[in-house]
């Protein structure tokens, strides 16, 4: 944490910011950062105490499962141990808004997700990417406090959050818009939990 206890903002294309965000994860901290919809929150996902820490940062229920971001879509593996079905969705929309619910590996932290699924996604924002290539999964929830609105600029999660993260990337305004689509991957058929961009139509013509 600063030593003001005020969060850091720096620009999300500041190689040294960059480098900075790296740190504060492998740390055990917090990084706030933009994504195709809304600014994030992130821990590392193997990382217990600094995923318990999402929740105390956001004021949130344990018992509300915190879905995975991923760089590249091989890096699923590390972290499930996803379907065919998943595979060939992931090839078909990734990056891009569709959350993949997959049976998790038991490694993966019970705060993670206290269940035996994961919701998994490669966004599609530059600035997100380069952070989760360089950094591994992320356990990645909206950086605002539980039942605030979702921030879509770095202002906002500080209005939210200053003084409970130490490190937010600027990255200019999140598009926002419709938050993913999420499917269940974890049957024989595509089952959608939650209805965004991507259709059932859409899922079912990626798998013939």
């Amino acid at each position: 944490m600063p030593p003001s206890g005020r969060s850091q903002v720096f620009p999300a294309d500041d190689p040294a910011a960059f480098e900075k965000a790296l740190e504060v994860l492998r740390a055990g901290g917090l990084v706030a950062f933009p994504t195709d919809t809304v600014y994030g929150l992130g821990a590392l996902a193997f990382d217990v105490e600094a995923v318990a820490s999402l929740y105390l940062a956001k004021g949130r229920g344990a018992e509300k499962a915190i879905p995975v971001l991923l760089g590249e879509a091989g890096e699923m593996d590390r972290v499930a141990l996803p379907s065919e079905m998943a595979r060939r969705l992931a090839q078909a929309f990734w990056p891009g808004p569709l959350t993949l619910v997959v049976v998790k590996r038991p490694e993966l932290p019970e705060a993670v997700s206290s269940t035996g699924t994961v919701g998994v996604r490669v966004p599609d924002h530059p600035a997100a990417l380069r952070l989760l290539r360089a950094s591994g999964p992320l356990a990645v929830t909206s950086a605002n406090r539980s039942g605030g609105p979702s921030p879509r600029t770095a202002d906002e999660v500080r209005a939210e959050l200053d003084d409970r993260i130490p490190l937010i990337l600027d990255g200019g305004t999140s598009p926002g818009g419709r938050p993913s689509t999420v499917v269940d991957c974890t049957g024989g058929a595509p089952v959608v939990l939650r209805k965004g961009p991507v259709t059932l139509e859409q899922l079912q013509g990626a798998l013939g």
